[in-house]
């Protein structure tokens, strides 16, 4: 759809927002298994989308992108068919009605000088565009000193870059869309 200017012209179509989401393809029954949950090097996360007054998202969609364990970024096609083995270094899974999202993944190794991170794209109602973020892991804070997204970070937002582990092979990321605590979001 085009709109018309003032002079009757063709002018630029206006962005969307994004979402609620159509249930049909976009969520599917594997995408949030980046690997099989048996594998010995599998975590699990864990995380909820929540709104700028704490509330839940239910309808969000969240997308992970990641190298795996030795810091290899997967270069074949077909991320989303899986075969129940391979790493594929990319996974999908919408809210629940409590916000809440889930992926079974391997801990990335670090790319590069920067450490080890896992990219996430959240989709959501009353976004134009998805907003782009980082996961970083608890354990790996001497490469946080040395990481250049973190550095450019202020040292009071950093803490909502890094999950919080909760267990030997599992973590919790929340993600908050605004408000108190908001998330740092990237931009591109």
């Amino acid at each position: 759809m085009t709109t018309a200017s003032h002079d009757g012209a063709p002018g630029p179509t206006p962005s969307q927002t994004v979402g609620p989401f159509f249930g049909y393809a976009l969520p599917y029954e594997t995408g949030p298994r980046v690997v099989p949950g048996w594998r010995p090097d599998a975590i699990d996360v864990r995380g909820r989308v929540l709104d700028g007054a704490g509330e839940p998202v239910p309808d969000a969609l969240l997308e992970i992108w990641q190298a795996d364990e030795s810091g290899r970024i997967p270069r074949r096609p077909g991320g989303i068919v899986r075969d129940g083995h391979d790493f594929s270094g990319f996974g999908r899974c919408g809210t629940d009605a409590d916000g809440a999202f889930w992926f079974t993944t391997v801990k990335p190794g670090a790319v590069g000088d920067g450490a080890p991170c896992i990219a996430v794209l959240v989709f959501a109602r009353g976004l134009l565009k998805p907003v782009f973020t980082r996961l970083y892991f608890p354990e790996d804070e001497t490469a946080h000193a040395a990481d250049p997204l973190l550095g450019a970070v202020p040292a009071e937002r950093r803490a909502t870059l890094i999950a919080a582990r909760e267990g030997e092979r599992r973590y919790r990321f929340d993600i908050r869309l605004q408000g108190d605590r908001e998330t740092v979001f990237l931009g591109f």
